[in-house]
């Protein structure tokens, strides 16, 4: 190689050099953009409830998430009203299990027939927010199964369908054609995702046919909101999520969930209630669970949470 080449090729490298460093500082910029997007929605979604621990907890039992203890979420869909709290339209709740690396999740149907924790009456367990909000509708679904609920989130479903326009809709597999839905895999926007989760009259399976579709949605979202096109449109993810979402969960105790139970939340089985009936009480039908099945759903659930 002679000297002017040499001379060449060095006079390349600052260039290359630069161009690099340029990309790595715009990548830089960006991820942090992102970060400070995504702890300044966290803090927004934080809302702290009264209480400090579930009375089913004793003091040595309280949840330490560095530690890797077993705990429980209650999610509740929110139907908000103009004027009204608004009604639970979902309830479920998961236990996570990071030494069995599982989640178990089991979706309460909203008419289920139980003790109001609080109001000291018998009704619908979605009733439980319309009464007392979300601390009321923890310690009537702690009554219920019998198990401390340590974490509650809660979404409000009208606003639902902006998350889902967010990640630029989603694709789910429909089992049961109806209105304007076919059958098959469909894509929907956000107004179709909502119009989707909340059908039931059509559907022979009642609630438990809409509690599965509100799983697919669930899981479309998260898939969607994975892939690098979300990453790319995360302000109006975070937006979404920050308008329609609330949690007592911490950034701190996120930020530990999302370090030491990756594993057990990428696994979820479904714990289903089927075998009770409906009853009509002074004209209003109610769920009433089948006692031998919730029995078993109570010690399925605190074995999970080595209680």
């Amino acid at each position: 190689m002679s000297r002017r080449e040499k001379k060449n090729k060095k006079k390349k490298w600052p260039w290359i050099v630069g161009i690099l460093g340029l990309i790595v500082i715009g990548v830089g910029v960006y991820l942090f953009t992102v970060y400070n997007s995504f702890t300044n929605t966290l803090e927004e979604i934080h809302e702290p409830i009264e209480r400090e621990a579930s009375d089913k907890r004793a003091t040595d039992q309280e949840v330490t998430l560095s530690e890797q203890d077993p705990f429980s979420v209650l999610l509740l869909g929110v139907d908000e009203r103009e004027d009204d709290r608004g009604r639970s339209d979902t309830v479920v709740v998961m236990t996570v299990n990071p030494a069995e690396q599982s989640t178990k999740m089991v979706s309460i149907p909203r008419d289920t027939y139980t003790e109001i924790v609080g109001r000291g009456t018998t009704d619908k367990i979605n009733h439980a927010y319309a009464f007392g909000g979300i601390e009321m509708s923890m310690a009537t679904v702690e009554n219920l199964l019998d198990i401390p609920i340590d974490y509650v989130m809660q979404v409000n479903m009208e606003g639902f369908q902006d998350i889902v326009d967010a990640v630029d809709g989603i694709e789910v597999n429909n089992t049961l054609a109806f209105d304007d839905y076919a059958a098959g895999n469909i894509e929907l926007n956000g107004e179709e995702a909502l119009g989707y989760v909340r059908m039931r009259k059509q559907d022979p399976e009642g609630d438990f046919g809409r509690q599965n579709r509100q799983k697919q949605v669930i899981q479309a979202i998260m898939k969607e909101g994975a892939s690098v096109n979300s990453l790319l449109n995360y302000r109006d993810i975070f937006t979404a999520l920050g308008d329609n979402v609330r949690t007592n969960m911490t950034f701190d105790e996120m930020m530990e969930v999302q370090s030491n139970y990756r594993d057990a939340i990428g696994t979820v089985d479904q714990i289903l209630v089927e075998d009770g009936v409906g009853e009509t009480i002074n004209g209003i039908w109610y769920y009433m669970m089948d006692d031998a099945e919730l029995a078993e759903i109570q010690s399925t659930l605190k074995t999970h949470l080595n209680m």
